[in-house]
């Protein structure tokens, strides 16, 4: 009977079920007290293919991708701790600044359904690279804003066009890096982009006491610039179509039928795999699937560094067929029940991290504590530290669980087996958010707060990375739609939040505000339990849809 997606079972040997659509990543020998990993995706023969590029190349890739990252959550964060100068020198009302930050927010939620198509159909690098060359405009804009029209569109603006960086990220991972390897890079990612949240303002906040606010924006167009040329120059498209032959590409990856799809059929009953000269096509029969080691046929040209310059890599499909991944993210997000949890959990919890973010801009700056922006600044540095200590633990504890938890499931692995550690972290959220705002609003002392913040946040960093690390595991081949989609819903939150969370504390006080988030974040946290349960039975259920999703999977875009 076929498995789910997501799901690998074996019987006694090392036996890949990874198939294009019932696929997943581990395969454990349970005959060995040292589990083998089977490498998922298989990696072709090809030495352009990015999954057997070798280490320094893949991690390159991956440092410039977090990098951008970095920058795009940086421009989205670092206008907070100008807010007071803003207000000193332009009259901006806080109200008028909150509602240019949920703009913005808004703005994030519908970019990438326009920008999808294109990273598709063109490749990640030239959506990497002249993304940025727009924001190092915006940046330069945003240090002549005079009026309220400039506040809106510089915010607007910015962060549509940097909506994509959530889903190329993990386009990027999902190109260049194997399954058993996603846990840990996704919590190096969440690590970055704290880092672009939280320290990217406290070097904003001495910049805006030693230069002027004006100044942040300079120095961010005159980075962002360099950083163009590093991309340039040095960033390789991760986007593999295959081999070319008569001029079409054409991927000798394995497929659906590369694999028997049955644990009971040996290997001697399958073929090596072959190539027909004559053909248009690479066809890889019943493949025996690797373990550890990655094999390149010599034969195959390297791809040379001035090829490797160019902007785009077009697929041979026109632009139309790309066209239906600007609304299959909300299919996705209604006929698959998990791409809905996972985006409601992530939402919940980027708004358990802008929430104090936005609050401590504002009342920091009034007695008893009467910050300046340099200190208000420095109330990043508990995020950051949170974040760390938990990619810290995290990442690699979550790798090394999934393997634990297979060999004692006899040798199958689920990918809700990742979702325990959620549960795990899930009172540090509460705890973090209860301690910051109820600690606000009795004025108690700012150590106090801070140690709320890292708190929060080493609770809330988990949640994510293990929530897109599950949704790569099980949706592997629609994981680009599904990441729109949850960049839709994980935005439209904060959206909401920020246009109402000065009349909300204004009817209810901080103090409360804080109390029913925490209830709120915590009942969705615990949603988890539900998928660790029924997750399975979801998969099975939507395996016919996600088929149908698949039809024009990533490999072929």
């Amino acid at each position: 009977m076929p498995m789910p997606p997501g799901t690998v079972r074996i019987e006694g040997q090392i036996v890949s079920y990874d198939t294009r659509f019932q696929a997943l990543t581990l395969c454990i020998d349970l005959h060995s007290k040292n589990a083998d990993v089977i490498l998922q995706p298989q990696p072709t023969t090809d030495p352009n293919d990015p999954l057997n590029w070798p280490a320094w190349r893949k991690y390159l890739n991956f440092v410039l991708a977090n990098f951008y990252v970095l920058l795009v959550f940086a421009l989205i964060n670092m206008v907070t701790v100008t807010w007071a100068s803003m207000n000193l020198e332009l009259g901006f009302s806080y109200d008028i600044l909150n509602d240019s930050y949920a703009a913005g927010c808004g703005s994030l939620c519908i970019g990438g359904i326009f920008l999808l198509p294109f990273a598709l159909k063109y490749g990640r690098r030239p959506v990497y690279i002249l993304s940025l060359a727009v924001q190092c405009g915006i940046s330069v804009w945003s240090a002549r804003v005079r009026n309220v029209t400039d506040l809106m569109m510089v915010n607007i603006l910015g962060c549509f066009v940097g909506a994509l960086c959530e889903v190329m990220i993990q386009m990027t991972v999902a190109d260049v890096f194997f399954v058993h390897q996603r846990g840990l890079m996704n919590s190096i990612y969440i690590w970055t982009l704290t880092i672009g949240s939280s320290l990217a303002p406290l070097a904003a906040g001495y910049v805006t006491t030693s230069q002027g606010w004006r100044w942040v924006w300079w120095w961010t167009a005159i980075l962002i610039g360099v950083f163009v040329l590093l991309m340039f120059f040095l960033y390789e498209e991760t986007k593999y179509e295959g081999l070319v032959l008569d001029g079409f590409p054409t991927t000798n990856r394995p497929s659906q039928d590369d694999f028997t799809g049955s644990t009971e059929k040996s290997s001697e009953e399958k073929s090596p795999p072959s190539k027909d000269a004559g053909s248009d096509t690479v066809e890889v029969t019943h493949r025996e699937p690797q373990l550890t080691k990655v094999e390149v046929d010599p034969n195959i040209p390297v791809k040379p560094y001035w090829k490797k310059l160019a902007l785009w890599s077009s697929s041979p499909k026109s632009i139309r067929a790309f066209v239906r991944h600007s609304y299959q993210p909300f299919l996705i997000l209604w006929h698959i029940p998990a791409v809905l949890y996972m985006s409601l959990l992530n939402g919940a919890m980027t708004a358990a991290g802008i929430m104090p973010i936005t609050v401590y801009s504002v009342y920091m700056t009034l007695p008893p504590y009467n910050f300046e922006p340099q200190q208000i600044g420095l109330f990043g540095l508990p995020l950051f530290i949170g974040t760390l200590v938990a990619a810290l633990i995290c990442g690699p504890l979550s790798d090394w669980m999934i393997l634990r938890m297979a060999r004692s499931n006899g040798g199958v692995y689920e990918p809700e087996m990742r979702l325990w550690l959620i549960l795990a972290f899930t009172p540090f959220v509460a705890a973090g958010l209860l301690m910051f705002g109820i600690g606000l609003e009795k004025g108690l002392p700012w150590p106090f707060v801070a140690v709320g913040l890292g708190v929060s946040s080493f609770g809330t960093a988990p949640a994510q990375s293990l929530s897109l690390t599950y949704l790569t595991d099980a949706y592997t081949e629609i994981i680009s739609d599904s990441l729109v989609a949850v960049t839709f819903v994980k935005n439209l939150f904060p959206t909401i939040l920020v246009f109402a969370l000065t009349p909300w504390i204004t009817a209810v006080g901080l103090g409360n505000v804080f109390i029913t988030a925490s209830v709120i974040f915590v009942a969705i946290l615990l949603g988890n339990i539900i998928f660790i349960r029924f997750g399975k039975r979801f998969r099975a259920h939507s395996a016919e849809k996600y088929r149908l999703y698949a039809g024009h999977p990533l490999a072929a875009a």
